[in-house]
């Protein structure tokens, strides 16, 4: 996983995808930056930003939390999941904690589970783009067609930045 943030980070130097919109979140008092294919519909949400593949595979969602609320804000991007019908297979986690992008620590927590549509993966992840600023990365995607993204949600995370 490190090989593809790291693959990630050096994709974001040369962009890929020529009709990306850059957001800066949250619009009023933003803390990071991310790009995201204007085809995926990204969206600002209440706290942070979320979006998802043209052909509904994968969802990937950014939100900004404090030291005070990073418990609320994994709790929500969980129940969210469990709320659109995602089951986790708690036996399947990873940890990950060796990975960067754009001079940010990433720590990942991975798993495997199911949706209303098979297989998929899940992963959530925390990085930090400024004191007492924490984003959590929720993803999750189809097993069966997460692999035609793959180019796609490299850049999007070889893209996201601190504010500046």
């Amino acid at each position: 996983m490190k090989k593809i943030i790291l693959l990630a980070a050096a994709l974001a130097a040369f962009p890929m995808l020529a009709n990306a919109k850059t957001l800066a979140f949250p619009s009023d008092e933003p803390v990071a930056s991310v790009s995201i294919p204007d085809n995926w519909k990204p969206q600002e949400t209440e706290t942070g930003i979320d979006s998802t593949s043209p052909d509904s595979a994968i969802y990937f969602s950014l939100d900004v939390a404090t030291g005070d609320n990073i418990d609320k804000i994994i709790d929500d991007a969980v129940n969210f999941l469990a709320k659109n019908g995602v089951k986790v297979d708690a036996s399947t986690r990873k940890d990950d904690d060796s990975n960067e992008v754009n001079g940010m620590k990433l720590s990942l927590l991975n798993w495997q589970g199911n949706d209303n549509d098979g297989a998929v993966n899940i992963t959530l992840g925390v990085l930090s783009p400024a004191p007492n600023k924490i984003l959590v990365l929720t993803y999750w995607g189809s097993k069966e067609n997460q692999d035609k993204h793959k180019e796609e949600v490299l850049d999007i995370i070889g893209s996201i930045k601190p504010a500046k």
